[in-house]
């Protein structure tokens, strides 16, 4: 080939890829400023810097490179709450027979493709990508990717509300993790653990999961990973002790300032701004509250239903604690009308039960026993 590059007067990456050395550096650059553009935070900007390099013809004789392009494009929607779109082009990525299931790109698909459908409320297909792998006869050795997997399948097994299994799961996950002893590993691995103990109850095991978790990240982490986990401590430390409410205020106003800097996706950025309003009721500032509600209705086009209903609700009680009851009814039936549309889901239940409270709060009775009993309903009651 040497040979023949010489006299077709061409490069021999010509002959063997179809693109010039030169427009191969060009390739290779364009798909690095992407990613920084993305790292940045910037994920419109770098959506189209990737959908750019894929429309260019000379990604068709690189396939590598192609399919960087094409998972950077499939996070960048991700990023953008377009779940959809991003679904369908992980879905072609994880069906290329090219890339093996338990490679580290097939993993790193399987766990956006799981997470995605987790989002969107397709729990039993975020289970299902991820059971594919790891659900294996003869699971393949633990790896930080595989960690990384088994910690999305976890948080599958809770939204589906098998806590039992969640919990056998995430000892497994711990175990696997503790084996390789990688920082990341060992802080997917508590972080997961800490969920399953809230969400089973077991309040003060969660608190010292999820510290180990955050010492571990503030450590060793990448700062977007650090905000998410802080906003995650700060979120189980309300739970478990509501009355040290100032404090997480200001861990979380410090993670919104760190998300708004980041590549956070704007999912990310509504939860830390719900958990800022709930922060606010909790401290009778419910002005406050309002303000960062407002800033969440802002961003809930195209969002998934429960988030939506989420959200609606829970602007709903804090115009309740504002009297302005009119208001609140009319968004607690927003909220309503979303969480008609959600999957069953332990939180859809919660939401429902939120929703309930509120109503009988604002004195409409009929309304409220609806909700309690769609929320019995949700957990099959």
């Amino acid at each position: 080939m040497e040979l023949l590059a010489v006299k077709l007067d061409c490069s021999l990456t010509y002959l063997i890829n179809g693109v010039t050395a030169e427009q191969m550096q060009e390739i290779e650059r364009a798909l690095s400023y992407a990613q920084l553009v993305m790292d940045n935070g910037d994920v419109a900007e770098a959506r189209t810097r990737y959908a750019e390099l894929l429309a260019d013809s000379g990604l068709a004789g690189l396939p590598q490179l192609k399919q960087d392009a094409e998972y950077g494009l499939a996070l960048a929607t991700e990023a953008c709450g377009d779940l959809d779109e991003a679904i369908a082009l992980l879905d072609r990525l994880r069906r290329d027979e090219s890339a093996p299931v338990a490679s580290e790109r097939g993993v790193a698909v399987a766990v956006a493709l799981s997470r995605c459908y987790r989002e969107k409320g397709n729990l039993t297909e975020a289970v299902k990508v991820a059971e594919r792998i790891l659900g294996q006869a003869v699971r393949p050795a633990w790896t930080e990717s595989l960690i990384r997997l088994g910690s999305q399948l976890t948080m599958a097994y809770i939204d589906r509300g098998d806590l039992l299994r969640a919990r056998q799961f995430s000892a497994e996950v711990l175990a696997g993790a503790e084996i390789l002893g990688t920082p990341l590993s060992l802080t997917l691995a508590h972080w997961g653990t800490a969920i399953v103990a809230v969400e089973s109850g077991r309040g003060e095991e969660a608190v010292t999961q999820v510290e180990r978790a955050f010492a571990i990240q503030s450590e060793y982490g990448d700062p977007r990973r650090l905000a998410r986990l802080r906003g995650d401590y700060a979120q189980v430390l309300l739970r478990v002790r509501p009355m040290e409410a100032g404090a997480w205020r200001d861990v979380l106003l410090k993670v919104d300032a760190e998300l708004a800097e980041s590549s956070a996706n704007p999912m990310d950025k509504m939860r830390c701004a719900m958990n800022l309003a709930r922060v606010e009721l909790l401290l009778d500032k419910s002005e406050q509250a309002g303000e960062h509600m407002k800033g969440v209705c802002d961003m809930l086009d195209g969002m998934p239903q429960a988030m939506q209903a989420e959200a609606r609700i829970l602007y709903g009680q804090t115009l309740a604690e504002l009297g302005r009851q009119q208001e609140a009814s009319d968004e607690l039936l927003a909220g309503a009308e979303c969480l008609a549309q959600s999957p069953i889901t332990r939180y859809t239940a919660h939401t429902w039960l939120t929703a309930a409270q509120v109503l009988d709060r604002i004195d409409e009775p009929d309304r409220s026993v609806d909700a309690y009993k769609r929320a019995l309903a949700c957990v099959g009651l």
